[in-house]
């Protein structure tokens, strides 16, 4: 599958219901040119998951939103919740291998506890 360009205009319904992988980039940036072979390498193996770039330079404010102060920066977002964020370039493998782990997740006990957090928080306020 190619890479699908995120925008803050797209997103929702990028994102909604879908596996989603995403790399903050910007076109100036050494490590972003150096690691998305592997991005597209891997979006070819992987049909069924959303794999897409946010340019941070064209969406300042989608970049914003995920907080994102250092690129490349990758996020996973599974079933609406985001799962994982971490600015790096990692190897073939080592990306294969947090796909696999994102892949493996169980959403419903993911979800029970953003739930439990999300009232602990509530609690303490």
């Amino acid at each position: 599958m190619a890479t699908v360009e995120l925008t803050a205009e797209n997103f929702d319904e990028v994102v909604a219901d879908n596996f989603v992988v995403i790399d903050f980039w910007a076109d100036w940036c050494g490590p972003c040119r150096q690691f998305a072979p592997v991005f597209e390498s891997s979006s070819e193996t992987h049909e069924d998951i959303v794999f897409a770039k946010v340019d941070t330079e064209a969406q300042p404010r989608l970049a914003g939103a995920f907080q994102v102060q250092s690129i490349p920066t990758l996020a996973i977002i599974r079933d609406g919740v985001l799962v994982f964020q971490q600015a790096g370039a990692p190897p073939q493998h080592a990306f294969e291998d947090l796909i696999r782990q994102a892949r493996d997740l169980d959403m419903d006990q993911v979800r029970a506890q953003a739930q439990a957090q999300a009232q602990t928080q509530t609690d303490g306020s």
